[in-house]
């Protein structure tokens, strides 16, 4: 690699819903993928008509397909024409059943936007909002907003729902919450070194706060901030053949990054690879969570099985809400600062994974999540991906 990760660009992914209420299913959907080469993301989020299972279903299927075809290479424009004379429009209201709009950051320099019949997506640039350039144009017999533009660091683009538009309808406004004031709400409470979920909720928050707590509209909010480049590396448990040690201590020492080692054995193997002393601690910050390690050339060294599995549900929290970190952002238990370091610090993780059984997991009577560690790695990494991170994992 010719330059430095952390001299790139990346994508900062961060979205949460809030239903209608009464419904369990959410009418809105965001899908985020990526091309296989890793070089271009692309985001839609798709609003189905009405709310329940019909929306929840058709916004599902919009953003899915869309956002596949264009991850596989497909040009945006056809990928959008596709998915419109695909989409069935509504015999009374004469309206596709699901508008959408479609992020596409391509090389992290350039981002190429359309939308259907959703909101204009917003831009801050420097904290204050930047109009970007549009251009109206007729795609299979619709009207589509196109732009493009060139990426700055820190701009932040927020889509959203028209749920959020209609929040305080008849309460609190009268004509719901209208663009130029939720600009103005945002440049409000914009904060430089927030990340991509907390300017989500505190947007939607003020969305629930107005429409209070009784949503009459499926509202989503996402939000994708520009910043530089986080890899993450996380090494879990020794390899299968003992023999391997070396190889993939090499391998997870050379790439760059944040580096941390999750097992007692696993910080074992680290240790007489760098040949420095494991200092295990002995205070436990949170009692159901075993004491952190320091080990010289590692950034944070921890337990394995029972931190990774907090570690997961602390992610898992996360990816629901955009705000359960207020809870953990200040903890120092090993599995706080874990998730704080995937969910919020990183931007592209890379997990490298030994495959050896640890003889002490195969106790019949302990909980079946012991006893499944890929399972562990694999759910973590589904639910980094929801939040836009670029994952890879590498098995020993």
């Amino acid at each position: 690699m010719s330059t430095s990760m952390k001299s790139k660009l990346c994508t900062d992914i961060g979205y949460v819903s809030i239903n209608h209420v009464g419904e369990q299913l959410c009418g809105d959907h965001v899908e985020v993928a990526s091309t296989e080469d890793g070089k271009s993301t692309v985001i839609v989020l798709a609003d189905g008509l009405g709310s329940g299972v019909k929306a929840s279903i058709l916004s599902t299927l919009t953003a899915k397909i869309i956002s596949t075809m264009i991850a596989a290479g497909m040009k945006l424009e056809d990928a959008v024409e596709t998915i419109i004379a695909t989409l069935p429009v509504c015999a009374v209201r004469r309206v596709a059943y699901s508008t959408f709009t479609v992020l596409h950051f391509v090389n992290n320099s350039r981002a190429e936007i359309i939308q259907y019949d959703n909101p204009r997506v917003i831009l801050l640039r420097n904290g204050k909002n930047y109009e970007i350039p549009t251009v109206r144009t007729t795609i299979a017999g619709k009207e589509i907003l196109r732009s493009e533009i060139d990426l700055e660091e820190n701009d932040v683009f927020i889509a959203f729902s028209d749920g959020v538009e209609h929040a305080g309808v008849g309460g609190v406004f009268a004509f719901g919450w209208r663009r130029e004031d939720i600009i103005d709400y945002v440049e409000q409470h914009f904060e430089n070194k927030a990340s991509a979920m907390e300017i989500t909720s505190v947007l939607l928050d003020e969305c629930e706060r107005l429409y209070d707590g009784r949503p009459a509209d499926d509202a989503t909010v996402c939000t994708v901030r520009i910043r530089p480049s986080q890899p993450v590396n996380l090494l879990y448990g020794p390899p299968s053949n003992r023999n391997d040690c070396y190889k993939m201590m090499s391998q997870f020492f050379e790439t760059e990054g944040i580096h941390i080692v999750c097992g007692g054995s696993t910080s074992s193997i680290a240790s007489e690879h760098l040949e420095k002393p494991l200092r295990v601690g002995f205070e436990y910050v949170d009692p159901d969570i075993p004491p952190v390690a320091e080990l010289e050339g590692v950034d944070l060294g921890t337990e394995g099985v029972i931190t990774v599995n907090r570690v997961v549900e602390l992610a898992r929290q996360y990816l629901e809400d955009g705000k359960s970190d207020e809870e953990w952002c200040d903890k120092q238990d090993g599995a706080s600062r874990i998730a704080r370091m995937l969910c919020v610090d990183a931007t592209e993780i890379h997990f490298f994974v030994g495959c050896a059984v640890n003889p002490a997991h195969q106790n019949p009577n302990l909980p079946i999540n012991f006893n499944i560690k890929m399972n562990l790695v694999e759910e973590l990494s589904e639910c980094l991906k929801k939040m836009g991170k670029r994952i890879k994992v590498s098995y020993f």
